[in-house]
């Protein structure tokens, strides 16, 4: 079982879609070696240095946690259904609404128009918030995804430089 790491006053928490074998497996979020999760929020500016999954719950000294729509682990994020995706929006709407982030990273537009019940998204902030709490949607650092490093990066440097002009 993968926990979230959750406190309240966090500037960001990142929102991955489930668990793979790999994080399954170990019990780290994004353990699989392919995953580039920690490198990008590390190259982003979020954390000072590279952390490694085991070494995740780190990530609250930096302010930052992690969470996932769907706790069954799956070879591909594709194999999660529509209906769990609906039910793990709802549940983290739930989260989000106890713990109140500045904000929520979402890692995935297809899974957050499905987990959301949203068309058309665009990458970045997004208009609707929950509560307090901005929501963003930056792409999914699997290896799976073909966006470069560098895109990644840059895509989460945004939201890590937005927390920052206010003040967090």
């Amino acid at each position: 079982m993968i926990h979230d790491i959750l406190a309240p006053g966090l500037r960001v928490v990142f929102c991955g879609i489930n668990p793979g074998k790999s994080s399954a497996h170990t019990g780290f979020h994004f353990a699989h070696p392919g995953n580039r999760f920690w490198k990008v929020i590390h190259q982003a500016g979020f954390t000072d240095q590279q952390l490694r999954p085991e070494d995740e719950h780190h990530l609250l000294d930096t302010r930052c946690g992690i969470t996932m729509l769907v706790q069954r682990p799956t070879v591909q994020a594709t194999e999660v259904g529509l209906h769990e995706l609906r039910t793990g929006g709802r549940e983290l709407v739930h989260k989000i609404e106890e713990y109140q982030p500045a904000a929520l990273a979402v890692l995935g537009k297809q899974a957050f128009e499905q987990a959301f019940s949203v068309r058309g998204a665009k990458w970045g902030k997004q208009e609707i918030t929950i509560g307090v709490t901005q929501i963003w949607v930056l792409p999914n650092p699997s290896g799976l995804n073909r966006a470069s490093l560098e895109k990644l990066v840059e895509a989460y440097r945004e939201l890590d430089e937005a927390l920052a002009a206010r003040g967090l």
